[in-house]
């Protein structure tokens, strides 16, 4: 028929949601936007558990086939802890890892919730037990924040989402660099929300961290549409070049995923998919996200499709959001 045939990007697993609050062994409301990364033979989420008090902390699962089987720490892994660090009084909330070889370490930048509104911390960690906390790296309002694995120019750059105070400005993918992982600087918008009635128009964030592939840095991102019936959080993708990450090579006009599923529709959060971590075990991809802020599920891919829908269906005109 000549017309080409339409097949999502990104598999739901049949066992989701994969994760769940009564799968922990202590009283929780609710599990979701878990950071992922690979620890020796298992895949490990640092999962958001919001407890009954309303205030969250990150609890380590692990698992042999990330799928299903899953460890999970008797208490919270990583708590809050205001007498040494204030900013943390109202929680930690959805981690991002990145592994460091160059450091023999992984990254975990998470949100603080301070009483002057959310910003981004740093703790890195060998083996997630111990954390060595490098505390506030971003000042409120700041989220959705992860650093890439790798120094450019001899700094490490990090993606992140400050809000402005003037609001008429909106919320976009920011892109920071420093020497040392703590003082940040050269701040500069690298992937911008669009306006109007697009599906990421005005608000948006990174979603997992960076992922590096043969054709540069891919990103997944967050886009939140403001609807009569509320908001809707949808997935798109976009391309960093992998000398320069402030060049943005490739966009997506179109989401990839959205809330499908009831346990994506309908939660404490409805109409919610909200992914903080993805495994990749040479083209395959594992999609960790939160599900309507209740739950933790799983959607998996592969590499070079996702890198060839990106080339077909790269942004047609950059003058509708640049």
């Amino acid at each position: 028929m000549g017309e080409e045939c339409f097949r999502e990007l990104f598999t739901r697993h049949p066992n989701n949601p994969i994760l769940q609050a009564k799968d922990l062994s202590y009283p929780a409301s609710s599990v979701f936007n878990a950071a992922a990364t690979r620890i020796g033979e298992e895949t490990l989420l640092l999962m958001r558990v919001e407890d009954r008090s309303g205030i969250s902390h990150l609890t380590a699962a692990r698992s042999l086939d990330g799928v299903t089987a899953w460890r999970i720490d008797p208490g919270p892994t990583l708590s809050p802890c205001p007498e040494k660090y204030p900013e943390e009084i109202w929680g930690l909330e959805d981690a991002r890892i990145t592994r460091i070889d160059a450091l023999q370490l992984w990254a975990v930048v998470f949100v603080a919730y301070s009483r002057g509104g959310p910003l981004v911390s740093l703790a890195t960690t060998k083996d997630f037990q111990q954390f060595e906390r490098l505390g506030v790296i971003m000042p409120p309002e700041d989220k959705d924040a992860a650093i890439f694995p790798v120094r450019f120019g001899g700094r490490w750059a990090m993606l992140h989402r400050p809000v402005t105070a003037s609001a008429g400005f909106g919320a976009h993918i920011w892109l920071s660099f420093s020497p040392d992982m703590k003082h940040w600087g050269d701040h500069q918008v690298v992937i911008p929300a669009r306006k109007g009635g697009w599906w990421d128009a005005n608000k948006i964030g990174l979603s997992p961290p960076p992922l590096q592939t043969e054709k540069g840095w891919l990103i997944l991102y967050h886009g939140v549409r403001t609807t009569a019936g509320g908001c809707i959080y949808r997935l798109g993708l976009a391309l960093l070049d992998p000398e320069d990450p402030t060049r943005l090579l490739a966009r997506s006009d179109e989401w990839v995923f959205g809330p499908e599923q009831a346990y994506e529709t309908t939660g404490d959060v409805d109409k919610v998919v909200f992914p903080c971590g993805w495994v990749a075990e040479k083209d395959f991809l594992r999609l960790y996200y939160g599900g309507a802020d209740k739950c933790i599920a799983l959607a998996t891919a592969r590499i070079p499709e996702i890198l060839e829908w990106l080339d077909r269906h790269e942004q047609r005109n950059r003058r509708l959001w640049g």
